[in-house]
């Protein structure tokens, strides 16, 4: 009973077998050209091709050609029993053989990593191999790719230079893949959005890094009515026109030129906005910080003229520090208006009038035969106030920054306090008696 028993258990295993082996003949699916399977290595022969089990009928062949396109630690390190992708280059040759690929099979692993990275913001670099009319031909890792002539950036606008950059093989692309396909084989790439990503990652990344009273350098990207915009290294930052120099800039290109390299100053830093705010001002020395150890009053100077208005002119010395010469200071002090005398950019050769630190005012002449004012008086008698009083009385709009912080004397005003126009105190009194 013993063996009949066992004979029965065997018979069973056989029919168990029998229609497993069945059923896998009517679930099978002959290899097709260009199809890739999974595969297990069985034998590595001397002559350097691979016999591969891949679920037919027949064992695969991969041809010691198609491993000599594997990198040489790839190649060393194929053992019996490895798990691989291949290819189905031909699934009966004219010897009836089943020709396989190992190289094109781990095409496989790359169009899944390509399919991960669709519709990520990851980027990933290509080389050029080519051009068409419609774009260029890249390689990335095992697969030809193409980026279309409206998704690159460095390609020339039109003629031989356009035709230069599409030819230019062997470069090097940072791209995203916008499209995959692999049963069309299309596997299309953005140089365009891979540079939108790139900056926004750039961004992020520097406004996690940054703190605010940071150093750091930039390249001047940018110049517009307000500011400069500096690039960081991925991202811009604005230098408002009032942290540019110490001095009144009227306009960022007059201290600063698209591509300077400069160093700034972070001064805040909106996470939420992704706005950065750069000082350059706060790098150059304060030249009011020891005006008094390098300047006195009655010291001949030479400035430069930053702003022309009908009171005046402003004046900035070499260091930065700013003030104004008065229209009753300019010449010989017989002036009516400014403007057909000095203009924006003139250097003149002026004279220390008056000089107060402490309140970040000075004042200059041109009125060298005048001896200078007495202790609290200006010219003619007056009084020095503040630029923002000066050109409040004559109605003249100035930057935020001018109004705080640069001096000038104050306009000489009538009996009613009212402004006359540019005109010494004395005159005006003197004509108003003529009249």
């Amino acid at each position: 009973m013993a063996d009949k028993s066992e004979r029965e258990k065997q018979q069973e295993a056989r029919r168990a077998e029998f229609v497993k082996l069945l059923e896998a003949s009517f679930n099978y699916t002959p290899p097709e050209r260009g199809e890739i399977r999974s595969a297990t290595i069985l034998q590595i022969d001397g002559k350097g091709d691979v016999i591969v089990d891949l679920g037919a009928k027949q064992d695969g062949i991969v041809p010691s050609q198609d491993l000599e396109r594997l990198d040489e630690t790839m190649r060393a390190n194929l053992k019996v029993g490895d798990s691989v992708f291949v290819y189905v280059i031909n699934p009966r040759d004219q010897d009836g053989s089943l020709l396989v690929s190992i190289s094109q099979g781990l095409q496989q692993q790359d169009w899944e990593e390509a399919r991960r990275l669709y519709g990520t913001d990851d980027v990933v670099e290509v080389v050029v191999t080519g051009y068409n009319r419609g774009g260029v031909l890249v390689r990335w890792k095992r697969l030809e790719g193409f980026v279309p002539t409206s998704h690159l950036l460095s390609v020339g606008v039109g003629g031989a230079d356009r035709r230069e950059s599409l030819n230019a093989t062997n470069r090097t692309l940072v791209v995203k893949v916008i499209e995959v396909d692999q049963t069309r084989r299309r596997l299309i790439f953005s140089e365009r959005d891979a540079q939108k990503e790139w900056r926004i990652q750039q961004k992020a990344k520097l406004l996690a890094e940054l703190m605010e009273g940071d150093v750091v350098k930039g390249i001047v990207t940018g110049l517009r009515d307000f500011g400069a915009f500096v690039n960081l290294g991925g991202a811009d930052g604005l230098i408002h026109v009032s942290e540019l120099a110490w001095h009144r800039v009227d306009h960022p290109k007059d201290v600063l030129h698209i591509g300077d390299e400069i160093e700034v100053y972070v001064l805040s830093l909106d996470r939420g906005t992704n706005r950065i705010a750069l000082s350059r001002k706060r790098l150059l020395p304060d030249p009011w910080s020891d005006a008094m150890n390098r300047y006195h009053e009655g010291q001949p100077v030479e400035g430069m003229v930053t702003n022309v208005v009908d009171f005046g002119a402003f004046i900035a010395l070499d260091d930065g520090l700013e003030g104004l010469l008065h229209l009753s200071e300019m010449g010989d002090g017989t002036l009516k208006e400014p403007h057909s005398y000095v203009k924006k950019g003139d250097r003149l050769p002026l004279r220390i009038s008056r000089l107060e630190p402490d309140k970040r005012r000075v004042g200059f002449t041109q009125r060298w035969g005048v001896d200078l004012p007495a202790e609290g008086e200006g010219a003619a008698g007056e009084t020095p106030a503040s630029a923002a009083e000066a050109a409040e009385s004559e109605g003249v709009e100035l930057p935020e920054s001018t109004l705080e912080e640069t001096p000038h004397a104050e306009l000489p005003t009538n009996g009613n306090g009212a402004s006359v126009h540019g005109e010494p105190a004395d005159a005006a009194e003197s004509s108003a008696q003529e009249s």
